[in-house]
């Protein structure tokens, strides 16, 4: 196994009350595989990517990475693993938008065309007024827009996606932390979820997926039957019990 964790346990403080970041889960990770983890903002992932990257100790549990027993073997383990944090790329000396006419001139594309869609972006994810500001001095929540910012180039994903699967190729195990369902589904052999500081399920995407998946109806109108068919659905809904969240 390339990670293994046992019973792995971390609680913080918080305002002088003690908040479980990560209860109890265990996670083994094969040699050579790519490995999603996907879960909600708070629930988990990072505190269990700091304790699994020697980064953070934890409360309880056992950590086995690359091999290498935690933290016993910490020096060891960390001339053996790489660890990518949630920063976003971005570059914290270049204003928002010189960020993203970057990433789209590192994409292709001209100077003008570069301006016209980073500004398009930002306006789309309500971060115009922060076009001029350093990264640096955004909140976490407008950090992680930015982020997004830079992430929606279709391109750069998909070059992304390939140096992953690359990766995999050349021998090396992926340990992939995620929001995105389509990304996990494309990259990872295999996923775990948590959630509220638990793993709620693990396995293949095409197993989990047939363990979740429901029923699906795909409907075709024709032009101008659009606000009809939004209109028997709201009435569907209001008139139907809904169960789950």
């Amino acid at each position: 196994m390339a990670v293994e964790a046992e019973n792995l346990s971390r609680q913080f403080r918080q305002r002088g009350t003690k908040v479980e970041a990560v209860r109890g889960i265990d996670l083994h990770v094969r040699k050579g595989e790519i490995f999603g983890f996907l879960g909600p903002n708070g629930a988990g992932k990072t505190t269990t990517v700091r304790m699994l990257a020697t980064l953070l100790a934890p409360d309880s549990g056992r950590v086995r990475v690359a091999g290498c027993a935690v933290p016993e073997e910490t020096r060891r383990a960390r001339r053996l693993i790489g660890y990518v944090g949630q920063a976003g790329g971005t570059d914290d000396g270049m204003p928002v938008l010189d960020n993203l006419v970057l990433q789209a001139r590192l994409n292709g594309l001209g100077r003008t065309a570069a301006h016209e869609r980073s500004r398009r972006t930002l306006a789309a994810l309500g971060l115009a007024d922060l076009a001029g500001r350093l990264p640096r001095s955004l909140s976490g929540g407008q950090r992680r827009r930015v982020a997004l910012a830079l992430g929606l180039d279709p391109a750069a994903r998909a070059a992304l996606w390939e140096q992953i699967r690359a990766l995999r190729e050349a021998g090396t195990t992926v340990f992939l932390t995620t929001h995105y369902l389509e990304e996990a589904d494309a990259l990872c052999d295999r996923v775990a979820i948590i959630h509220q500081s638990r793993i709620v399920a693990s396995g293949a995407p095409a197993e989990l997926k047939r363990g979740i998946s429901g029923d699906a109806v795909t409907a075709e109108v024709g032009e101008g039957d659009g606000e009809q068919l939004m209109a028997a659905l709201a009435h569907q809904r209001s008139s139907a019990t809904w169960c789950g969240d």
